[in-house]
C-alpha cells in the first residue's frame, strides 16, 4: 500500500506521519466495529484517524491501491474470470444515519465519489439498510464495490457495476473490462441484461424466476426459446455468498454506523484490499 498512499505520492506540503498506525487503526476501527472516539489511545487520536480515512475515501485512495492490487493479481493469473455478481443488505445502526429518513426514490448510489441526499440509506422491510453489490471473482475475491439503499433493486445496479469492472495492465495496452462469463441469480434475469451480455460475448449462468418462464409458455411459439442455462456451471454462485459472510467479519461493515456514504464504501473497499492483500501473500 505504501507506494499508494498520498504522502509517499509527491503530496505537497508537510508529509503525513505514521501511515502503518493510522491505516491499521482504521482496519481495526472496522474489524471491532467500535466508535470512532473509543479508539484505543495505540493507534493516536481518533481525529486523525477519522481524518484520514475520511480523505482516502474522498479521493479515491482506496479504489487506487485496490485498482493496484488487481493489476498485479492479474499479472499473475490469479484472477478468475468466471465472475459472480449479487447484493448484502445491511441494516443502519441508530447512531449511523442522524438525518431524516429518506423519502421517495431511492438514489442507486452509482458515483464513486458522490454524495447523495439519502446518503444509501433507505427504508427496507427490516428498517433503514444499506446495500452492498459486488462483482467478486470465480474465486470470490472482490473486483467491484458499490453501495446503494436497502430497498433498492439488484438488476439496475448491474450496468453500473459492469461499467466499474476495469482492471489495468502492468504494460501496454488497453484495460480490460470483459469477463469470460456472468454469474448472478434470477434477480438479474431481465431481457436489458441478457442483450448487454450477448452483445458483448460473455456467457450469461442467470436462471429465469418462473414468471418468465409463464410469460414465455403462455405466447407459444412467439414466446420463443428459453436462454441457455448451465446448471452445473451455476453452482460456482456461492462464492458471491461466501465473500459477503468474509466481508462481515468486519462488524462495522455487517452493520453500518457510518454516516456517510463515501466513508462507508471506503470501509468495503479497505476490506477488498485486504483480501487481496492475503491473496497474493502480504498479510496486512
Amino acid at each position: 500500500m505504501q507506494p499508494l498512499l498520498p504522502s509517499s505520492a509527491g503530496r505537497r506540503g508537510r508529509p503525513f506521519r505514521d501511515d502503518r498506525r493510522v491505516v491499521e487503526g482504521i482496519i481495526y476501527r472496522y474489524r471491532c466495529g467500535i466508535a470512532w472516539r473509543d479508539m484505543p489511545a495505540a493507534f493516536g487520536p481518533w481525529q486523525t484517524i477519522w481524518k484520514r480515512h475520511r480523505r482516502y475515501s474522498g479521493d479515491g485512495t482506496w479504489d487506487r491501491i485496490l485498482a493496484g492490487l488487481l493489476t498485479v493479481a492479474d499479472a499473475r493469473g490469479e484472477v478468475d474470470w468466471s465472475i459472480s455478481v449479487d447484493s448484502t443488505v445491511n441494516r443502519a445502526h441508530q447512531h449511523g444515519p442522524t438525518f431524516p429518513a429518506p423519502q421517495g426514490a431511492c438514489s442507486n448510489y452509482m458515483n464513486l465519489f458522490d454524495k447523495p441526499d439519502d446518503h444509501a440509506i433507505g427504508r427496507s422491510r427490516g428498517g433503514l439498510s444499506t446495500k452492498i453489490n459486488a462483482i467478486v471473482d470465480g474465486k470470490g475475491r472482490p473486483l467491484v464495490l458499490l453501495v446503494a439503499p436497502g430497498q433498492g433493486g439488484d438488476a439496475p445496479m448491474f450496468p453500473h457495476l459492469t461499467e466499474q469492472l476495469k482492471i489495468n495492465r502492468v504494460g501496454p495496452g488497453r484495460p480490460r473490462t470483459r469477463p469470460d462469463r456472468v454469474r448472478g441469480d434470477k434477480a438479474y434475469s431481465s431481457k436489458a441484461i441478457r442483450t448487454h451480455l450477448r452483445d458483448r460475448g460473455i456467457v450469461a449462468v442467470i436462471p429465469q424466476p418462473s414468471d418468465q418462464i409463464g410469460h414465455r409458455k403462455r405466447r407459444g411459439s412467439t414466446g420463443g426459446r428459453p436462454p441457455a442455462f448451465n446448471k452445473e456451471d451455476y453452482k460456482g454462485r456461492n462464492v458471491v455468498e461466501r465473500n459477503f459472510n468474509t466481508y462481515k467479519q468486519w462488524r462495522a461493515l455487517a452493520t453500518r454506523y457510518d454516516k456517510l456514504a463515501l466513508t462507508y464504501r471506503g470501509g468495503a473497499v479497505l476490506r477488498a484490499a485486504s483480501i487481496w492483500l492475503t491473496a497474493l501473500g502480504d498479510t496486512p
